[in-house]
């Protein structure tokens, strides 16, 4: 092993901590950007997902989720509407639970979607886009309907509220996306 590599090493192990961390920020930022939705608020985190996916690649994207989710779990504000509805564990077990946890794999899918070229044409972006937020709904609408009871209209409070909003954060993030693929061929 050269010392290029052993040098190389740290530095490239503390960038990518430190686009992590930079991630687990712009989540922050964007959970608190939010429209009061009952039981689940409409935040821009989708949005920050695919970003996050789409331009730091399937691992540090979802690196940057489970720092997000570690830091609220230890108690920091970083959720939507936290400290106010509660912070830490108690708020992670609460409606927004199950989307929390499919933001790692909208993120990670993301940027496997992104690894594999989809984010070079607008379409294909936006398919990639689309279908990297609809993960976050499959654990979400199954902790939801876990919690207040499958009797309840899940689809109706957990889903459809979304879908508008959902499908134009996937454009915003798919034209970021494509804008970034573009400015980096120059």
């Amino acid at each position: 092993m050269s010392s290029t590599t052993t040098v190389s090493t740290p530095a490239r192990l503390a960038r990518g901590l430190a686009l992590a961390f930079a991630g687990s920020l712009l989540l922050t930022v964007s959970a608190k950007v939010s429209v009061p939705f009952y039981p689940v608020p409409m935040t821009l985190q989708t949005l920050a997902l695919l970003v996050l996916g789409f331009t730091l690649g399937p691992r540090l994207g979802a690196l940057s989720v489970i720092a997000y989710l570690a830091q609220g779990a230890a108690g920091l504000p970083v959720f939507a509407d936290t400290p106010a509805k509660g912070i830490g564990l108690a708020y992670m077990m609460g409606p927004t639970g199950g989307y929390l946890l499919g933001f790692i794999a909208s993120a990670w899918l993301a940027g496997i979607f992104a690894a594999r070229g989809w984010t070079r044409t607008l379409w294909r972006a936006l398919s990639a886009s689309l279908l990297a937020q609809a993960v976050v709904f499959v654990p979400g609408l199954i902790w939801l309907g876990a919690l207040i009871g499958f009797d309840k209209p899940i689809l109706a409070l957990g889903l459809y509220p979304f879908i508008i909003g959902g499908i134009v954060k996937s454009a915003l993030a798919a034209a970021i996306a494509v804008a970034l693929v573009r400015h980096r061929a120059r």
